[in-house]
């Protein structure tokens, strides 16, 4: 039994880096791509800005470097504080109070893809310093939103049924296994769609199938937490590279303040997510410390090209607003499917319309939150 644990760990390790990995170069490829294609860009290289006042290079550097700090610090409690708090009865991940701080976070990145990247991404590829054709004639910003909500749907989907395929393979009834187990254990769409796996806490609601229906649920909490990495990562480098590369100091006031609330709140949702895909902590840890650093990275990484990094340039509104575009379709989708419609569908809610009040409750404040913050920011 070790030994199959092994190799099964194995086997999941390996399906879970390769498809998401894959999948996620060759967008990234294929966006790169557009931003130079031959009329994409305007004739000039750049696009003259007006003098502002708030422009000091010098102080610039200065809360540049203070908000490195700041968003570290914020990231690092928001995505650990839900791993530190299961020791804490009330927020354990069968809780009602797990399920409304989650709910608010949700509500968090629900707004976030709404309120500030898609119309950053609308703004960028609007920009009078692009070529009117194609980008003034068409909302690549929508339709890529778009297809890539239908892309991470799509990534979703067949990751789970293949990790799942590698669950059954992996836990074959051995001799004298009882048939009523076995029965339980190959049900595909009462135990692996994406309709009913958030309904029960498998092993729990029937009386069959107690090994393998947990497993199967936590392949779902474990493709949940990477897809979400995978989105939350993207439009935070974007964001810290944003931060990085500007020189306005009323800007970035502005900005680090708005990004230490959200990546708090981001983190927690993500924590939370980490949570219940129970990797070893070592596992989390390495999730966990790779979000707290992505957006300090992205502001880092900026700084580092500021010199050469023009915000005002075709290539570069192009790449980032396709990049937005791209990275709200992902995060729309998450936010609606794989966080508030899987716990808001599940058994646990369902029981208790009061739970959901409340947690309806927390995702409008949550929303309401961030959507404020778009006045600023």
């Amino acid at each position: 039994k070790l030994h199959k644990g092994k190799k099964k760990k194995t086997t999941t390790r390996k399906m879970t880096k390769s498809p998401l990995i894959s999948s996620t170069a060759v967008t990234v490829i294929l966006l790169l791509a557009i931003s130079h294609f031959p009329g994409a860009r305007s004739q000039s290289l750049t696009c003259e800005t007006n003098s502002n006042s708030c422009t000091d290079k010098t102080k610039a550097i200065q809360l540049k470097l203070i908000g490195i700090f700041a968003i570290l610090i914020s990231s690092i409690i928001g995505v650990f504080l839900p791993l530190f708090a299961r020791s804490v009865p009330a927020f354990q991940p069968n809780k009602s109070p797990f399920f409304i701080v989650k709910a608010f976070a949700s509500g968090i990145i629900l707004s976030t893809a709404f309120m500030h990247v898609l119309p950053d991404s609308f703004h960028m590829l609007s920009s009078p310093c692009l070529a009117k054709n194609p980008w003034h004639k068409f909302p690549f910003s929508g339709f890529l939103a778009m297809i890539s909500a239908v892309f991470t749907l799509m990534v979703d989907s067949i990751t789970t049924s293949v990790f799942t395929k590698s669950a059954r393979k992996d836990m074959r009834p051995e001799v004298g296994t009882d048939k009523a187990d076995v029965a339980s254990a190959e049900t595909p769409d009462q135990e692996t769609g994406r309709g009913q796996v958030p309904v029960t806490h498998y092993g729990h609601s029937h009386g069959h199938g107690h090994e393998l229906s947990p497993g199967l649920q936590l392949v779902r909490y474990r493709v949940i937490a990477i897809v979400l990495e995978l989105g939350i990562v993207v439009h935070s480098v974007v964001i810290g590279l944003a931060v990085g590369a500007t020189n306005n100091i009323c800007t970035i006031r502005v900005m680090v303040a708005a990004l230490c609330f959200h990546q708090m709140f981001e983190g927690m949702s993500l924590g939370g997510c980490i949570l219940q895909a129970e990797y070893t902590w070592m596992k989390k840890s390495v999730m966990a410390f790779f979000f707290a650093v992505t957006t300090p990275g992205g502001v880092a990484l900026g700084m580092g090209i500021n010199k050469t990094y023009k915000e005002n340039s075709p290539s570069s509104l192009i790449t980032i607003g396709l990049l937005n575009g791209a990275s709200a379709g992902l995060l729309i989708y998450m936010a609606l499917v794989d966080l508030l419609a899987a716990d808001f569908m599940g058994q646990k809610m369902q029981r208790s319309i009061k739970l959901q009040l409340k947690s309806y409750a927390a995702v409008l404040l949550g929303a309401a939150g961030m959507s404020l913050m778009a006045r600023w920011a």
